[in-house]
């Protein structure tokens, strides 16, 4: 069938073409786009920060309707809503143990361009064949996903649009803090970055009872960060970050922290931050990056934990009708932090993300 894609050919590019999308495959669903959001991993690929061929359809924050099943589908059915997440194998040890999160092949099944039969599905009007992107690749009016990265949810067209960042942003940050720290509650938290991921955090941060939440800023989200919880934040840019961590918890530093900036220097700062027993989590997308982390003063003395997080730690089977049922309570209001815009607005809506305040830019179609 016929459908309209946003191909990256060349780094930092998009064109919007007529491509040709195939049937769904065994295991595999077609689902009509509603909406999807933008997040820093599609720039990560885009700019090729992540080594992937183009030409891709990049987008993995899909939200939309079940048009068709293939082969052994039981999970779903035309007329379900959807939302996209990521793949996993389901055969390594990692997802036999309920970790897909951890999926021994998850490098190659979200970036490697290909499905799990090792095929495309999308070629242009020349034959090429075009890569995907978490099995999904959802900057496109219609997307082939598997049947475990499509997860049904119980809302409307018009919330599925409000809930998209809920496959891969919300899931990571809240996760992050429920899934892989587990506060104490009374406990203090920093949270490093307010974007959209350093925003589901301090909601989930809250939702946990931590008594401290400091939101850590730079030119947006400070406002944003108070209305979901964060009880003190600091200006990064402007302000000494472990002189005002230190001063707000009496010179102890955070039980937990989480750097979700995409700035590796911050990792640093974050465990200079860090209270004796302390959990500092990373989730940021970067390139290579080094950082000079010593055995002391930051991990041995304080016996301060140093830890990688993907996709927050989560089952997404059960972590995303969880995380759709905390925003029908009104308990995780992620639409707060939409901005939409039109399909063929997806180069304004990267640039606003980038440089105009903007937290979540969000796809419609």
């Amino acid at each position: 069938m016929k459908v309209k894609a946003a191909v990256t050919r060349e780094k930092g590019k998009f064109t919007i073409e007529t491509v040709e999308l195939g049937e769904p495959k065994a295991g595999e669903v077609l689902v009509k786009m509603v909406a999807s959001g933008i997040c820093h991993t599609d720039t990560a690929v885009i700019e090729q920060f992540l080594p992937v061929t183009f030409p891709i359809v990049a987008g993995h924050e899909g939200v939309g309707v079940v048009e068709k099943v293939g082969p052994g589908v039981t999970a779903l059915a035309p007329g379900d809503r959807v939302i996209l997440t990521f793949p996993s194998c389901g055969v390594c040890d990692q997802c036999y143990d309920g970790h897909p999160y951890s999926c021994e092949d998850n490098f190659n099944m979200l970036f490697g361009g290909k499905y799990r039969d090792g095929t495309k599905r999308m070629t242009d009007d020349k034959g090429n064949e075009i890569g995907v992107m978490f099995m999904q690749s959802s900057f496109a009016t219609y997307a082939i996903a598997n049947e475990d990265n499509a997860i049904k949810v119980d809302v409307d067209e018009e919330e599925l649009k409000a809930l998209c960042s809920l496959g891969c942003g919300v899931q990571t940050g809240a996760g992050a803090v429920i899934n892989r720290m587990k506060p104490r509650p009374g406990s203090s938290i920093a949270i490093f970055g307010c974007g959209a991921v350093g925003l589901a955090a301090i909601m989930a941060a809250k939702l946990s009872g931590c008594s401290t939440i400091i939101a850590i800023h730079g030119s947006k989200g400070r406002e944003e960060a108070l209305e979901f919880g964060a009880t003190h934040t600091i200006h990064g840019r402007k302000e000494d970050i472990v002189a005002r961590v230190k001063e707000i918890t009496g010179g102890k530093g955070v039980n937990y922290a989480l750097e979700s900036s995409g700035q590796p220097a911050l990792a640093v700062t974050m465990l200079d931050c860090m209270a004796k027993e302390g959990l500092a989590v990373t989730v940021s997308v970067t390139a290579d990056a080094e950082v000079p982390i010593k055995l002391e003063p930051h991990i041995m003395n304080p016996s301060v934990t140093f830890a990688g997080c993907v996709e927050g730690h989560s089952n997404p089977k059960v972590f995303i009708p969880e995380l759709v049922r905390l925003y029908k309570e009104g308990k995780l209001p992620v639409d707060k932090m939409n901005k939409y815009y039109k399909f063929e607005e997806i180069e304004k809506a990267f640039e606003e993300s980038h440089t105009g305040g903007v937290l979540k830019p969000v796809l419609v179609f």
